[in-house]
């Protein structure tokens, strides 16, 4: 008889394969135009990241060559049946991609995307745009006590409790 081994070996498990701690996934989400391009502006920020872009126009994929990228619908606050479209198309993709933060320079998609990943315990970085000259922009008004980080490119509409100022993006 032939000696048993003393502990059975086994094949490695098979499993999801995690990914490293220093490589966060990023989800960057923008409408399109100005915050798309303050977007891409702040995109040195997040190198050496897992990042994933959204927003609203397919033909912005070819700005963002090697990420995954999400084309969702255009919506405005006069279209309710298109924000709800966009909101369900943002949960999705938050699902799928499991982000360690998300960040945006606005509007529509970006709102839902940080409301959204809070929720899903993503960390939140919301910068509005520098076109909001006098004031905050809607979605940043309504979003910023849910971004753990929350920005304004202008010094004179900072406040204590947030948005914060650091610079500008352009």
């Amino acid at each position: 008889m032939r000696n048993a081994p003393s502990r059975i070996e086994r094949p490695p498990r098979q499993c999801i394969p995690s990914r490293p701690a220093n490589r966060r996934r990023v989800l960057a989400v923008a409408s399109g135009g100005g915050h798309w391009i303050e977007l891409l502006r702040i995109q040195p920020a997040f190198e050496g990241c897992d990042l994933a872009f959204v927003t609203v126009h397919d033909a912005y994929r070819h700005d963002v060559p090697g990420h995954r990228f999400y084309c969702v619908n255009d919506a405005t606050a006069w279209n309710r049946l298109r924000l709800l479209w966009q909101a369900g198309s943002i949960l999705a993709i938050l699902l799928r991609e499991r982000p360690d933060f998300v960040v945006s320079t606005g509007a529509a998609p970006g709102y839902f995307a940080l409301r959204l990943g809070k929720l899903l315990r993503a960390r939140t970085i919301w910068v509005d745009s520098i076109a909001n000259v006098e004031r905050l922009s809607r979605s940043g008004e309504k979003v910023g006590r849910f971004a753990d980080i929350w920005l304004t490119q202008w010094p004179h509409l900072a406040r204590e409790r947030g948005p914060h100022y650091s610079g500008a993006v352009l």
